[in-house]
């Protein structure tokens, strides 16, 4: 019996509609670059744009949605609260002035970029203050293990409605996703193409022969068979538009079993418990 995949829209826990498929805009730069690839994107039918303040391009994001002529609440948007106003307890304040960046007046899903030990459950707390008021719809967590989860359920009150964890074939952490599909918590990965370093793998092309697919193709459509979300991230047209013609061809679980077995625990970002030094290191916080 083959698994039941994901639709191109998905109900999270709290009623509010997402796309399966969205764009992550992770290191495009603002200005020309990321208007012109939401632009692109927006055209061969995404409606959910991911991005971050860390990223540095919600100016861009913004004017890319109002330029697509396609009305706002149709477009689905994320962005997160970055590592340091966590640490400063500007949550509030970061979360307005990503608002005034993007130029919205609410946001669909607002996420913890990394939880910061002895801080992220306070800006947890500020997060719900946000979704009560109604600026945003939904709110959420990125980078969390399951000890993290387990902290925000202990200090009770809204739950995050979706996790957005790196997720790709060399690493899958299905226990990690059993628990969030147990909560009713969605599973959404970042860099599910592992920032292209597998495309070139023999199973992944050999699969993808058999539907004339691509190898990123045949990855995303694995993901979504394994009921998670997936935000590939591309700034060429081609590639924009074949990372969403996932949905005509369906694997089989022998061939999803297959794609599973390449799990060696490979990251190609920090580890959610090592991040602060990782970021430290990287020069990127003091």
């Amino acid at each position: 019996m083959k698994s039941e995949s994901l639709p191109g829209s998905i109900t999270l826990r709290n009623g509010l509609d997402m796309p399966s498929v969205g764009l992550g805009v992770y290191k495009m730069k603002d200005g020309r670059e990321v208007i012109s690839s939401i632009l692109a994107a927006i055209e061969e039918g995404y409606r959910l744009i991911d991005t971050a303040s860390f990223y540095d391009n919600e100016e861009g994001v913004g004017e890319a949605i109002r330029q697509s002529g396609i009305p706002r609440k149709e477009i689905f948007v994320t962005s997160k609260l970055w590592i340091d106003d966590i640490r400063s307890n500007n949550t509030r304040q970061a979360f307005e002035r990503s608002l005034e960046k993007l130029g919205f007046d609410s946001l669909d899903l607002y996420l913890i970029h990394w939880p910061v030990p002895g801080k992220y459950l306070d800006a947890w707390q500020t997060m719900q203050e946000l979704y009560a008021e109604g600026k945003v719809k939904a709110i959420g967590v990125s980078n969390c293990l399951k000890h993290h989860l387990e902290a925000l359920r202990e200090i009770g009150g809204i739950q995050p409605v979706l996790v957005q964890n790196e997720f790709h074939p060399r690493l899958i952490q299905q226990d990690l996703i059993d628990y969030c599909q147990k909560r009713d918590i969605q599973y959404q990965a970042w860099s599910p193409l592992m920032r292209g370093k597998i495309l070139d793998h023999n199973l992944l092309k050999e699969i993808g022969q058999k539907y004339q697919k691509t190898a990123a193709q045949v990855i995303l459509r694995w993901a979504l068979q394994k009921r998670v979300a997936v935000l590939p991230k591309s700034v060429h047209n081609e590639r924009i538009r074949e990372n969403m013609q996932i949905f005509d061809f369906e694997l089989s679980d022998a061939e999803t079993n297959r794609i599973d077995s390449l799990e060696d625990n490979t990251r190609t970002g920090a580890h959610p418990d090592e991040f602060m030094d990782y970021f430290r290191k990287k020069g990127v916080i003091a």
